[in-house]
């Protein structure tokens, strides 16, 4: 297990990261999945993944917190003593007026979506930099690029990651260590729950392929970008949208 590369991906109980934890370790990767809430859901994905004879963990971490965050990261490093690739990829989404928005909701949306990253970043790098190579995949979103009304602080934290990835793709680019982002579309996760089916079917109609996104969609973007055949790319935001939004 050693030998193989090692993926971090926070946020990897449900949706999206979970599809990527499963995609990775079916890539023959060291995976660690990474969960605050959904214990039951981690404990599953695990299990599966097992079952398969892949090689995979688990830790529980409030990455929002610091203590926390480097906890999982020294969990990473003591299984599997190096991280290849960093998935940033836990966040929530809140839905309300701008001037509905709480002190405490708008705090929480940025400490989950933004600061979280800041926190598991940094401490990844004090292994990365010293091996002069790696992969970080931050995960944003559209709504980064072209903001949504009633999610202005979704929007804002997910666009100030898109900021940070150019920014530390320029620091660490003569360190080898790649840095990049993906900004899905409208994804089928759970944070389409609440949404009705009438809503559903204008998005489709809005998207040129004329589908909502599946997180293997998001999944498969992540793989190539860890991949060889994304070794020449840094600082690059991915839109995995079906076209929702052309820039």
């Amino acid at each position: 297990m050693k030998n193989k590369k090692t993926v971090l991906v926070t946020g990897s109980s449900r949706g999206i990261g979970r599809e990527i934890a499963k995609l990775f370790a079916e890539d023959d990767y060291n995976v660690v999945i990474n969960y605050n809430n959904s214990e039951d859901e981690a404990i599953q994905l695990l299990n599966e993944l097992n079952s398969k004879n892949l090689s995979a963990r688990i830790f529980k971490a409030d990455i929002s917190k610091i203590e926390e965050a480097n906890a999982l990261v020294n969990y990473t490093i003591g299984q599997f003593e190096k991280i290849d690739v960093l998935i940033n990829n836990a966040g929530i989404s809140k839905f309300n007026l701008f001037t509905d928005i709480s002190y405490d909701e708008w705090h929480e949306v940025m400490n989950v979506n933004l600061n979280s990253v800041f926190y598991v970043t940094k401490k990844a790098l004090q292994y990365m930099l010293p091996e002069l190579q790696g992969k970080i995949i931050n995960i944003s979103s559209i709504w980064g690029i072209v903001g949504a009304s009633n999610e202005v602080h979704y929007s804002a934290s997910k666009a100030a990651l898109l900021g940070m990835t150019k920014a530390l793709a320029k620091e660490l680019g003569p360190s080898n260590i790649q840095v990049n982002a993906i900004a899905p579309g409208v994804i089928q996760t759970d944070m389409l729950n609440d949404v009705s089916d009438e809503t559903l079917e204008i998005l489709k109609y809005e998207t040129p392929l004329m589908r909502i996104g599946k997180p293997s969609d998001i999944a498969k973007c992540a793989l190539f970008l860890a991949s060889d055949g994304g070794d020449f790319m840094t600082g690059q935001v991915i839109s995995s949208n079906g076209g929702f939004v052309i820039n």
